[in-house]
């Protein structure tokens, strides 16, 4: 083969293998060269997988990893750690209209159904029998001398009966629940008498 055939070659298949390598329309990327890169053997969350020693393909985390943006709470669920809560901790939040409406949002997805739309220990798992002991009132006077860092600590880890709602509830919304509390609920009974 001379140069000029071999240049002929390159010029005629060049372009056609070009042409036939390029997908025009757009609903495949191409070939895959190396497959194992492109699509990983992925495993279902509760298969056997034996790259671990106990054979779970669900693994928990490290122990001691917090998950990002938390900060491990404190206190316990206890009289004394709760107390102490309520000493220590402040909000650090301002009611601002942004901070109410939150507020609101999360009160009445996480809390109304046992303290009632008014906050009055009144709600709906109450009222229908179907949670025969009756929730804190939010408007009592002993709750309205509560401290902020108090009624976040019971958010938080739970108090009595009352499961915790720390899991459920990211630390900045349990603030802006107390927010709402206080200067929502709290202010229309104050604002009546």
């Amino acid at each position: 083969m001379n140069v000029k055939n071999g240049i002929s070659f390159v010029l005629i298949f060049l372009p056609v293998i070009a042409f036939i390598s390029c997908d025009r329309s757009r609903n495949t990327t191409g070939w895959q060269y190396f497959d194992d890169m492109i699509t990983s053997p992925a495993y279902e969350t509760y298969t056997r997988n034996n790259n671990f020693p106990d054979g779970k393909t669900l693994q928990p985390p490290v122990e001691g990893t917090i998950p990002r943006g938390y900060m491990k709470y404190q206190y316990e669920k206890n009289d004394t750690d709760r107390v102490k809560a309520g000493i220590t901790i402040h909000n650090p939040l301002e009611p601002t209209s942004q901070n109410l409406e939150r507020g609101k949002k999360v009160y009445t997805v996480y809390c109304s159904s046992c303290h009632g739309d008014q906050g009055n220990g009144q709600g709906r798992l109450f009222t229908s029998k179907k949670y025969p002991y009756p929730p804190a009132n939010l408007l009592s006077d002993k709750m309205q001398n509560v401290p902020d860092g108090e009624i976040y600590h019971v958010i938080t880890v739970g108090w009595g009966i009352m499961a915790e709602h720390g899991s459920m509830i990211r630390p900045d919304d349990r603030w802006k629940a107390v927010l709402y509390i206080r200067n929502e609920l709290q202010k229309k009974v104050a604002s009546s008498e």
